[in-house]
């Protein structure tokens, strides 16, 4: 009986974990899980108040460390492998490529944690997430910018990024009020642009020291003497709630349009991503809809101020 001779089977290559040929780029990974932590190392420290830190981080993986990129305004999720996961503005401009700055009071657990870690510790960190302040549309203008305690935080970002720009913006005033001298952040930044011919600084606190040479009154204070081109200006308004009323009807008498005033209101915005519902206010979520809200829209949300 004659040999009969199969042809020769043919080799099927199968990858049994369907891993893509060509790894998936920094930004694909991050919007592939958008809850996903990335792990990123402290690399500075600063102490800034009695209960206040600067926390400079670096994403350890370079694909995403390169792919991250943030408006002024916008925040991250903080992790603590263990512990728990907070929401943290934004505190560096946008030109500080590489590196993440984010400034964190010490009010509970999440925070007494993170204030007792070390540089070269490891942390998570996803987003940005939010709404940021409109940067691009600001260029060409005056800018008024008013920070009330913590609320310098987020508008440190902004004013960071106006300065890495300078000479695409007009006039920039900087108000900033706080409660005691001993409460005042980011002292040496302040003390540079106070020295700034093109920077005009206001620096008020309600309860003064003897040490203090600055403003005495609410963050409404140097509005009195305040000039500006009401036409051709934009005002930034950042802090605790209380403020954000008075200050801004101080801008509507300077003539500042209702459209030309952003307001970064901070809410427990736990997510990130409009699904829990913790940073509702009206109609809006906090997280998605802003953080950042042009005024014409924030006078229209029921409990926004």
């Amino acid at each position: 009986m004659p040999l009969l001779h199969s042809a020769p089977a043919k080799t099927v290559e199968v990858n049994p974990l369907g891993e893509r040929v060509t790894p998936l780029s920094g930004a694909e990974l991050m919007a592939a899980n958008p809850y996903r932590p990335w792990p990123a190392r402290i690399t500075s420290i600063t102490d800034l108040t009695a209960t206040e830190k600067l926390f400079e981080f670096r994403l350890i993986d370079e694909a995403i460390r390169e792919a991250f990129r943030h408006e002024p305004g916008q925040f991250v999720e903080l992790s603590i492998f263990g512990v728990g996961e907070a929401p943290i503005s934004i505190s560096s401009s946008p030109s500080k490529h590489g590196f993440i700055e984010l400034c964190v009071r010490r009010t509970g657990r999440f925070t007494e944690v993170l204030h007792t870690m070390q540089c070269g510790d490891i942390v998570g960190i996803r987003g940005p997430f939010g709404r940021g302040f409109p940067f691009e549309q600001m260029k060409g203008h005056d800018i008024l910018l008013v920070a009330g305690g913590l609320g310098i935080a987020p508008l440190r970002s902004l004013i960071n990024n106006v300065h890495d720009e300078r000479s695409e913006f007009g006039k920039v005033t900087i108000i900033y009020g706080s409660k005691n001298p001993s409460e005042v952040m980011f002292r040496d930044q302040f003390e540079m642009w106070r020295h700034r011919k093109d920077f005009d600084l206001y620096l008020t606190v309600d309860h003064p020291d003897e040490s203090w040479d600055g403003e005495v009154g609410l963050v409404t204070k140097p509005f009195e003497h305040l000039e500006l081109d009401a036409r051709h200006t934009y005002g930034a308004v950042c802090g605790p709630p209380v403020m954000y009323r008075f200050v801004i009807d101080e801008m509507r008498k300077k003539g500042i349009e209702y459209d030309h005033i952003y307001c970064s209101f901070e809410r427990h915005m736990k997510c990130g991503m409009g699904k829990c519902g913790h940073c509702q206010i009206g109609h809006q979520y906090c997280c998605i809809d802003g953080p950042v809200f042009n005024y014409w829209e924030a006078k229209n949300i029921q409990g926004s101020m």
